[in-house]
């Protein structure tokens, strides 16, 4: 039984002009869907990572799945006992007029677990010591340590990381991922992992969901997805990544951009970026079957 389960979410933002230069020009609302339709299941134990451009809908569908907003349509069913959320930016998401004993406190206050501030300190490689400074007095990587105690104080079943190594150094993310990994190892937990860095994911991921412009077009294991992508807009992402072994395999780069999310184009949302676009791929959506959305897969063309 999956631990964690969308189906059909959907999420759509107004970006509507005031309602008096609507009025005055008679224009309607306006909406942007952020995310479009979105089926996914994510098992006890696994880490399951999401991957796409700026964009794409990654950062919203974690919202959507933590509760920070509601899905416009569609449903997300968790089976567990809690989620948390571990944020992009460790020196945005933490309270600087706080000591870290009390932002790591908060959540045990509000759910009443029985954990202790010194222990979760030690669990990231932090002293208990540092309970008593502010977040100020910590590196990138240290905040982002105390961000990851303060999302284990809620002795949750699922972590969704929102890019939890992008805005660190690189040496910098080897020992938060290296952390990440060993703390799932023992405490057996679930993470949603959110990257548009493939070589991160390559690492720690055991599937791989691709989104573009909110909507999931390839699931796979990361094995296969990395060995054998087969959407034409995974394996244009994988082109993109250096090729540092001097292969000489033909690469296709990341042509154009990703489409106007108020306007998007008819058919397969990738069909003006797709060099195996047809005339079906620009009027009829794919629908997502054995985990991939082309019709080009589909029929037999690649």
């Amino acid at each position: 039984m999956p631990l964690l389960s969308l189906r059909g979410v959907s999420r759509d933002f107004d970006v509507s002009r005031p309602w008096l230069d609507r009025a005055l020009e008679h224009e309607p609302r306006r909406f942007l869907r952020a995310v479009d339709g979105v089926d996914l299941d994510v098992n006890p134990g696994e880490t399951l990572a999401l991957v796409g451009e700026s964009g794409s809908g990654k950062s919203t569908l974690a919202r959507l799945i933590v509760g920070l907003y509601a899905p416009t349509s569609g449903a997300v069913s968790f089976s567990g006992r809690r989620m948390q959320m571990i944020f992009q930016d460790p020196y945005a998401s933490l309270n600087p007029r706080w000591r870290v004993r009390d932002i790591i406190a908060e959540p045990m206050r509000v759910l009443q677990t029985k954990k202790e501030v010194s222990d979760l300190l030690r669990q990231v490689g932090l002293a208990p010591e540092d309970a008593e400074r502010y977040p100020h007095e910590f590196s990138g990587g240290q905040r982002q340590r105390v961000s990851i105690a303060r999302a284990l104080a809620g002795e949750p079943d699922l972590l969704v990381c929102d890019e939890p190594t992008s805005a660190l150094d690189v040496s910098v993310q080897a020992q938060i991922l290296n952390l990440m990994i060993d703390l799932q190892r023992r405490l057996g937990l679930t993470y949603v992992f959110i990257s548009h860095n493939l070589a991160v994911v390559s690492q720690v991921a055991d599937r791989v969901g691709v989104m573009y412009l909110g909507r999931i077009v390839e699931v796979a294991s990361a094995k296969a997805l990395f060995s054998h992508p087969r959407h034409p807009y995974t394996r244009m992402l994988l082109d993109a990544v250096p090729d540092l072994e001097l292969s000489g395999r033909p690469r296709t780069p990341v042509a154009g951009e990703v489409p106007n999310p108020l306007d998007p184009p008819p058919g397969c949302p990738f069909n003006p970026r797709c060099p195996h676009a047809n005339e079906r791929c620009r009027t009829e959506k794919p629908a997502f079957i054995d985990g991939v959305a082309c019709h080009a897969v589909a029929e037999g063309r690649i």
